[in-house]
């Protein structure tokens, strides 16, 4: 394989920060675009400097020799069947987040990934955030030791100024405050926490007029399964600057977003201020798209994994799916092994 060949779906925000991505790889091409609107899938051919082949019918791309992989952008409630018909026709997959709005959508993917050779990667961006690496880096160097505590926070005002909110407060397609964004929180304290058990969880509505047809702030407590405990929350209107807050604290030492406080350093009397880069700002533009795709670019070829596919994935859906139904059901709820 010389060039990578992708099918972009879907002609949105995220959309186009993937297609930067794709554009600036060495050995990346935008092969396709697929959109209803085929007019606004030409425009953005051009202002993603693409010779793209225009669809309206996902299907008709998916059946096109030429497609390497496609980078599922569309809205959630259709991705599950896009992946599955992706894999049949042996498409490595890009998907963003959620995954799928349900379990049994998540279910019916794992169905045909798991028999599939298909390349995968799930769009938990941070991921690949220099922020989360270095975090990851001291947590794994035993700076911090196990973590028995591990508080983390999404806080974003999506409001009308994004254009997803006209889709995004819904229930059918934005879902929860969990399954819109703060699943990211979610994918994070798995990430340097490690698995979750046992998840309580309460959500609440901010004002009167929201347009917010779920409740969009949420807190969820974690039993974790290395014998500590968890917190994410999520708010989706609130008023404060964009914040993704880290906090953890081990047996040996404690992460304060960008400061650390360990063993490793026993003169120490504060927090030291590690210099790098915060996820704090709610722009996509500023997340490393670069990155995942070249990772999973390397991996089609190598026939590798990448650091968050469709199995690790799941893992953090299946928390989400935890989380929402303990604020509907008032009850814990285990985690799935």
């Amino acid at each position: 394989m010389t060039s990578l060949k992708f099918a972009i779906v879907g002609t949105g925000w995220v959309a186009g920060e993937y297609a930067k991505a794709v554009r600036n790889g060495p050995d990346t091409e935008i092969a396709a675009i697929v959109s209803k609107d085929a007019e606004r899938a030409r425009s953005r051919a051009k202002e993603w400097e693409a010779d793209a082949r225009i669809y309206t019918d996902y299907a008709d791309m998916i059946g096109n020799p030429h497609i390497d992989a496609v980078i599922l952008c569309s809205t959630a409630d259709v991705r599950p069947e896009q992946a599955i018909l992706a894999a049949q026709h042996g498409k490595h997959i890009v998907m963003e987040k959620p995954l799928s709005m349900d379990r049994a959508g998540l279910q019916a993917m794992k169905a045909t990934l798991q028999q599939s050779e298909v390349r995968t990667t799930a769009g938990f961006v941070l991921r690949w955030h220099p922020a989360f690496e270095t975090i990851k880096a001291m947590i794994e160097g035993d700076a911090i030791g196990r973590i028995f505590m591990a508080q983390i926070d999404y806080w974003n005002h999506i409001g009308p100024q994004f254009a997803q909110y006209r889709w995004s407060t819904t229930r059918a397609l934005g879902g929860s405050s969990i399954l819109s964004a703060g699943c990211h929180a979610v994918d994070a304290l798995r990430l340097f926490a490690g698995e979750v058990a046992e998840v309580s969880a309460y959500g609440s509505r901010t004002w009167a007029d929201s347009d917010y047809e779920f409740d969009p702030n949420a807190v969820a407590i974690f039993k974790l399964k290395n014998g500590g405990v968890g917190k994410v929350s999520s708010s989706l209107e609130c008023r404060t600057p964009y914040k993704f807050n880290i906090h953890l604290l081990g047996e040996k030492g404690s992460i304060m977003n960008n400061r650390l406080y360990s063993h490793k350093f026993p003169g120490q009397t504060d927090y030291a201020e590690i210099p790098m880069p915060m996820p704090d700002n709610g722009d996509v533009a500023f997340f490393p798209f670069d990155l995942e795709i070249a990772e999973f670019a390397e991996a089609v070829r190598q026939g590798a994994a990448t650091r968050c596919d469709f199995t690790e994935a799941c893992r953090t859906m299946e928390v989400c799916y935890a989380i929402d139904e303990a604020i509907a059901t008032q009850r814990s709820v285990s985690i799935p092994e």
